[in-house]
């Protein structure tokens, strides 16, 4: 990068504004030589006080030092990146998300520029393709590189080595031999096109129907608001395909986002079915290398289809034709570290700035979706019937009551017996529970001491295989102390409750003869292990599966007739106002496993509270009536989609400075018609991460600004430092 330095006869004559990816208020004021033609969007590096900071030129409204700092004392502009600038419609969306969720501009940038590797000139690259005659030795390792190679165009010896299953080594030998040609290019390689026309299997009526709405609205260019509702089953995914498919036809990007990438390794599989080739992925996973060359390669505009977790929004597309929203309903949208987001919704804020439609996806969509499409402003795509000969899995409620277990037993007779028979007919069978590790409790039976997490009031995790205890929040690990630190009695720990880990167990003693898996977050180490994972069970390599809510969606198994879920009422409780909605959406996501094929499946929900409505709409399959209830009860009482809520989270080491700056807005909470402030009190977890936690909750009708009342309300009070204070406009999660 050129120096700071500027010669004594530069004359800075032009005003620019230029926002930082910092936590300030704002723009700042700078002075621009004119030759530099900079224009908004455009990445400069500029001094701020003994720092040189790598911003965006924003647009021309006035910044918070404007008028308050003459001209001849503001510094002059560094130089002018070599990067295609940021997109008007992303600068839009991010002036957006920082005034809807009262956070700073600068800190919706730095989601932006994430990847400031990418801001640097390309390194030269070695690429390798298809070359000469292959060797006289050809090792299946080989075979499987010049396969590869054979596809997708020329790509790195790493690319190309990843692509195969092998060491870059293989590729290196196979150069050597010219069997494969590798040249130099000055800049990362992009992303092959992926071809419209390659022949896909043919539509059901219904599915066409819904597919043609869509590439009509993709063709029409312009922004819409559509929702694709189906059973599981019902091929949302194919349908989604043939809107892409449009906006590459004319030459437009498109974006999917998904809530889990560890959940997309069969969607990539569809996806190079369809198209030929796979699309660019973009999640924390990523090497800073493989970053660099997404956020390249979508600034360029030489990325047609990226597929990835929530902060893929933010990504520099110039030329989107199409936004899809995979499980638009997942929680897992919503970022509650740092700034406050819900992906699903900005989405549609960037369709709208971007004059594109965006398509949301769902079998269970959110209410707030459902909502939407009643009052007009959503189009609605409904797939009723799964594709192909399928039919929806028969469900069963199972009274635990009724059943008198073991104290350490959790799979009930006919659940058990059903596994049995499952595995004897040579099928599949899923085991569910929405709780990682072995047991979530241990306790001395001597005094009933139970053991937590020293940085946060959470207990501490039982997971058997690694021989450790952990947190669930902060990541603390420690093994079992051999005596209780409150009596000192030894060996009296219990473990109480199951986990996954435990009902494996448990599994293994009804059908011992079974190949056992267990699928969670902490079990596999990323998108490569979660596609070898998938690989197995349709392969057959797995008989039952024992797994959290990462196998509850998005996964197609040929041989799966039977899901049991080990504890229905799992997510019922905690005074979450979208628990009975998210249970009801996880259970039919997790039951929609079942019986995707000739097979018929089978469903058992073991419950406790069988009477629940969540319990009789599973039963019944009566969704539309259970969510119709659920609308009725959160109108009654103003909640969200119909009221609004905006959260405040007061957080720090010190408990008592947390104590008092949340006491000082208590004092100064707003009043007027409608508008109610609950709080402060201490949070559910009111220690996480060592640091005390308040909070205090909001609520306003829909026609109050409620961003403007929490702007108002926390000038009032001056935050100490070490004291932090975060605002989560229309929270989901409130610990």
């Amino acid at each position: 990068m050129g120096s700071l330095s500027t010669s004594s006869d530069t004359i800075y004559s032009r005003q620019v504004r230029v926002l930082l990816p910092l936590p300030l208020a704002g723009a700042y004021d700078y002075l621009a030589d004119p030759a530099q033609n900079l224009e908004p969007g455009d990445l400069v590096r500029v001094p701020l006080g003994p720092r040189t900071l790598t911003g965006a030129v924003w647009d021309p409204e006035p910044g918070p030092g404007s008028g308050k700092i003459g001209a001849a004392r503001l510094k002059p502009v560094g130089e002018r990146l070599d990067v295609p600038p940021l997109p008007g419609n992303l600068r839009r969306l991010i002036d957006w998300v920082a005034a809807y969720t009262v956070a700073p501009p600068g800190a919706v940038l730095r989601m932006a520029m994430s990847t400031p590797e990418a801001f640097a000139p390309a390194k030269p690259v070695t690429v390798f393709g298809p070359g000469g005659a292959p060797p006289a030795r050809l090792t299946a390792a080989r075979r499987r590189v010049l396969a590869a190679a054979a596809q997708g165009g020329p790509r790195s010896a790493r690319d190309l080595a990843a692509a195969a299953g092998v060491s870059p080594g293989v590729v290196a030998g196979l150069a050597k031999t010219g069997a494969l040609r590798s040249h130099v290019v000055a800049r990362d390689p992009g992303f092959a096109r992926p071809d419209p026309e390659t022949p896909r299997p043919p539509l059901s009526p219904e599915q066409q129907t819904a597919a043609d709405g869509l590439a009509g609205k993709v063709a029409a260019q312009e922004f819409s608001a559509n929702l694709l509702e189906g059973v599981a089953g019902a091929g949302k995914t194919e349908v989604y395909f043939e809107a892409i498919a449009e906006a590459l036809r004319l030459g437009r990007d498109s974006l999917v986002l998904v809530p889990e990438i560890a959940l997309t390794a069969q969607w990539l599989d569809r996806f190079e079915a369809r198209f030929g080739v796979a699309p660019a992925e973009w999640h924390s996973d990523l090497t800073r290398r493989e970053r660099r060359r997404v956020w390249r390669a979508v600034a360029e505009g030489r990325a047609p289809v990226v597929v990835g977790a929530r902060s893929a929004l933010f990504l520099p597309f110039a030329n989107l034709g199409l936004i899809a929203v995979d499980e638009e309903h997942d929680a897992s949208f919503k970022q509650e570290d740092g700034v406050h987001y819900n992906a699903r919704d900005m989405a549609v804020v960037r369709a709208r700035e971007a004059a594109v439609p965006i398509v949301l996806v769902s079998a269970t969509p959110s209410l707030e979706t459902v909502v939407n499409v009643r009052d007009g402003r959503f189009d609605h795509y409904r797939l009723r019937e799964r594709h192909g000969s399928a039919e929806l899995p028969a469900t069963h409620v199972l009274d635990m009551r009724a059943d008198a277990l073991p104290a350490d037993r959790w799979v009930s007779p006919v659940l058990a017996a059903a596994l049995r028979e499952t595995v004897a007919a040579g099928e599949q069978a899923l085991l569910f529970l929405n709780r990682r590790g072995y047991a979530p409790l241990t306790l001395c039976r001597a005094c009933g001491h139970r053991l937590e997490c020293p940085n946060c009031q959470a207990w501490l995790v039982e997971h058997r295989h690694t021989g450790r205890l952990q947190c669930h929040h902060c990541g603390h690990a420690q093994i079992c102390p051999p005596d209780c630190p409150s009596c000192g009695e030894a060996d009296r720990f219990a473990a109480c409750g199951p986990g996954v880990e435990r009902i494996a167990e448990e599994a293994a003693a009804i059908v011992p003869e079974a190949r056992l898996a267990i699928m969670a977050s902490d079990t596999l180490s990323g998108p490569r292990a979660a596609a070898d994972f998938v690989r197995r069970v349709v392969a057959h390599e797995v008989d039952v599966l024992i797994g959290t809510q990462i196998l509850a969606k998005g996964h197609h198994f040929p041989l799966l007739t039977l899901v049991g879920v080990v504890d229905a009422d799992l997510g019922l409780g905690g005074g979450d106002l979208r628990a009975a909605e998210r249970t009801f959406q996880l259970l039919t996501q997790v039951a929609g496993r079942a019986g995707r094929e000739e097979r018929p499946g089978r469903v058992y929900l073991q419950t406790y509270m069988p009477e629940h409505a969540v319990m009789r709409a599973l039963a019944s399959g009566d969704a539309e009536r259970f969510i119709a209830s659920e609308a009725d009860a959160r109108k009654e009482f103003g909640l969200p989609p119909f009221g609004r809520l905006a959260a405040l989270i007061v957080s720090g080491e010190n408990e008592r400075s947390v104590r008092a700056t949340a006491q000082a807005l208590g004092r100064a909470t707003p009043r007027g018609s409608g508008i109610e402030a609950l709080g402060p009190a201490p949070a559910p977890l009111a220690l996480l991460r060592g640091r005390h936690r308040q909070r205090l909750l909001l609520k306003t009708p829909r026609s109050v600004n409620v961003q403007s009342v929490v702007r108002e309300w926390i000038a009032q009070v001056s935050v100490p430092s070490g004291v932090r204070l975060q605002i989560d406009i229309d929270p989901y999660s409130f610990l």
